[in-house]
């Protein structure tokens, strides 16, 4: 690190070594628990110990193994490979799907779970673009959640959210069943897709509905189309042109970014089980119905009868089962 003279490089090297340093201390740990519990066992095997003495070390002892088998499993979860966008920020995307009116309902309390969620963790979240339902809730909103570890906790948010519940416009007092999809997407940096600017269309026009005088006035809102594989994105939210672009290049990049992880993924895996699900868009994860109180993950197969806490954003037990889940799938795959 001291022999570094770019800047760049002392922050990647700088970050390498403080993972490094806490396997170490881990490993460390580990060994100092080892050589005690050696030294215990060859107390109780030494012919020369006293009855009252052997009993003492033989309650030591098991608390010792209890110590060592719990270090060993850190160390080997801290061993495991790591998702290089694990800390990186995330673009949060959630969308209505199936069930009209009440499918947009859903996915504005989807996005305010998520915004709650952020908020119990520190994070910051800013909407980049949003589309109304008409009868409230959104068609479509799309924000930038930034904090440390954010794509770590919720990259198993993506897929199909179904609800079960009574909309408020039932009047017979039916259950309706609609969905919301959620794609959490890794923030993309410049350094990580490399995008010529002869790839890119723009097109500008006058952004609709509310936002200010500016709305219907100028030609403040951004298309940005990526000619090579055909992505579009549109944002119309912010106060001038330029906000807009800024926006929306951030939107193409995370998306360039996602679809070339998910590309190098399918090249390694072909049925990508290293993770909970496939992160697939149309995979239905997890279920909320209302008149039970319950919402069941079907990936894993949890079911917790906390709904209302998981809708006000409590939702650690939901990510921690899915985190171990997932690392209990890549200690089996290195094994």
């Amino acid at each position: 690190m001291a022999d570094c003279p770019d800047p760049e490089a002392f922050v990647a090297i700088a970050r390498e070594h403080a993972d490094l340093a806490d396997i170490v201390a881990s490993v460390k740990a580990l060994r100092r628990a080892e050589a005690d519990l050696a030294g215990i066992v060859a107390l109780i095997d030494d012919p020369a110990t006293d009855a009252e003495m052997r009993e003492m070390a033989s309650l030591e002892r098991a608390d010792l193994e209890t110590a060592v088998e719990a270090m060993g499993h850190a160390v080997r979860l801290a061993l495991l490979p790591k998702d290089a966008a694990d800390a990186r920020s995330v673009i949060l995307e959630v969308r209505a799907g199936t069930g009209g009116d009440e499918a947009a309902l859903f996915a504005g309390d989807l996005f305010r779970m998520y915004e709650r969620y952020a908020a119990a963790r520190g994070w910051k979240v800013e909407v980049i673009s949003q589309a109304e339902g008409t009868m409230g809730g959104f068609k479509e909103i799309i924000a930038e959640v930034r904090g440390e570890g954010v794509y770590a906790r919720m990259k198993f948010e993506s897929g199909v959210h179904r609800v079960q519940r009574v909309p408020a416009t039932e009047t017979q007092g039916r259950i309706h069943t609609s969905a919301a999809t959620v794609a959490v997407l890794p923030e993309a940096g410049d350094v990580d897709i490399d995008i010529a600017e002869s790839d890119l269309r723009y097109d500008y026009f006058r952004a609709s509905g509310a936002g200010g005088q500016h709305v219907n006035k100028t030609d403040s809102a951004v298309r940005i189309t990526h000619l090579p594989t055909g992505f579009a994105v549109a944002v119309q939210d912010q106060r001038s042109q330029h906000q807009n672009k800024a926006q929306a290049m951030k939107l193409l990049r995370s998306r360039l970014f996602d679809a070339e992880r998910e590309r190098q993924d399918k090249a390694r895996s072909a049925d990508r089980r290293a993770q909970v699900g496939s992160g697939d868009r149309s995979e239905r994860i997890r279920t909320y119905n209302f008149p039970q109180g319950r919402v069941t993950d079907h990936r894993i197969n949890l079911t917790l009868y906390k709904l209302p806490q998981v809708m006000m954003g409590d939702l650690d037990e939901l990510v921690g089962a899915l985190i171990t889940e997932h690392q209990a799938a890549l200690l089996a795959a290195q094994a």
